[in-house]
């Protein structure tokens, strides 16, 4: 699988497209859909089911320099705003203020990023690695696509790794997609 052949598979799914479509007019810094709603959306179009087929959210990552909760709760809220037709949950973060959460919500540090693909670079299997920026369709997939396209799901030893959260995480994947081959942590 190619850059032109993941873009294909994930704006198969129609609420993808439609927030690749609308997300510039948030007006956001360092913007990107990311991960679950791209690689499943593969997945599903690979092994024939329907585009959205087990997708739990959309996620979107912007980086903003205003870490207040205020600043990113305006966002939140124009965000629900724009994406509210759609009938998914869009899930958007600053990724400028994860450090500040995460480890009470995970328990683990989470040392702070400079960007939203540095986000993007923690989640916790390469075939999750992945995004679409609207700005000329960027796409970023550090280790590539063939984690996706093979339907392998691996750990990504990051320093947020859990292995608690990556075994949650793959079994529920692999309960929706008995493909999956899971690499245990």
């Amino acid at each position: 699988m190619d850059t032109r052949g993941f873009l294909d598979l994930a704006l198969a799914n129609e609420v993808n497209r439609a927030i690749v479509e609308r997300l510039p007019r948030l007006d956001l810094a360092d913007a990107w859909l990311v991960s679950g709603s791209l690689f499943q959306t593969a997945w599903n179009m690979q092994t024939g089911r329907a585009p959205g087929y087990g997708i739990k959210d959309y996620d979107v990552f912007y980086f903003d320099t205003d870490t207040s909760w205020d600043a990113e709760d305006d966002v939140i809220r124009r965000c629900a705003d724009l994406f509210a037709d759609l009938g998914a949950e869009v899930e958007i973060r600053n990724q400028a203020r994860v450090h500040l959460w995460y480890p009470e919500k995970f328990g683990i540090d989470y040392p702070a990023l400079s960007s939203s693909t540095e986000g993007i670079d923690r989640f916790l299997a390469p075939a999750c690695m992945v995004g679409i920026q609207p700005a000329g369709m960027a796409v970023y997939a550090p280790h590539g696509f063939d984690d996706i396209e093979t339907m392998t799901i691996r750990p990504n030893r990051v320093a947020n790794f859990s292995a608690e959260r990556y075994a949650e995480k793959a079994a529920r994947w692999k309960e929706k997609w008995p493909e999956l081959t899971v690499i245990e942590a």
